[in-house]
């Protein structure tokens, strides 16, 4: 069993990420092996070339780490974490799939998947936690 009882008690928990929160992402699915994390797309997401904002995109995949090393092992907090940019979204909502690659003694190495809803390839995120 993880850290939170139920996904319901992950949300109460991380809705405490209120920039992730007041921008409409969602933690919509926690185990111990992955999280799920989702953002309607809108104006408040959109930079100045009229592209979806990387920062947003980050922030997304950030909250997914979060809630799945969190899950593991809380306190965790981000080490070292690194995202590349596939491609520009096309749909109306992102989603953010975290997996599990390895739970240690004092730190987790996470990936996170980031997709649109048409299931276009968004970006890829790589973290270490570090388990205080």
């Amino acid at each position: 069993m993880g850290t939170f009882s139920s996904t319901e008690e992950a949300r109460e928990y991380f809705k405490g990420d209120k920039f992730a929160y007041n921008n409409g992402m969602m933690l919509d699915e926690l185990s111990e092996e992955e999280s799920l994390c989702s953002m309607p797309l809108d104006e408040r997401h959109v930079n100045a070339n009229g592209g979806i904002m990387g920062g947003a995109i980050f922030t997304l995949a950030d909250l997914a780490f979060a809630a799945l090393t969190n899950n593991i092992h809380k306190p965790t907090v981000a080490q070292q974490v690194g995202i590349n940019y596939l491609s520009a979204p096309k749909g109306q909502r992102l989603l953010a799939r975290a997996h599990l690659i390895k739970s240690g003694r004092s730190s987790t190495i996470v990936r996170v998947d980031i997709s649109d809803d048409t299931g276009r390839d968004v970006a890829v995120f790589m973290g270490t936690g570090f388990k205080l």
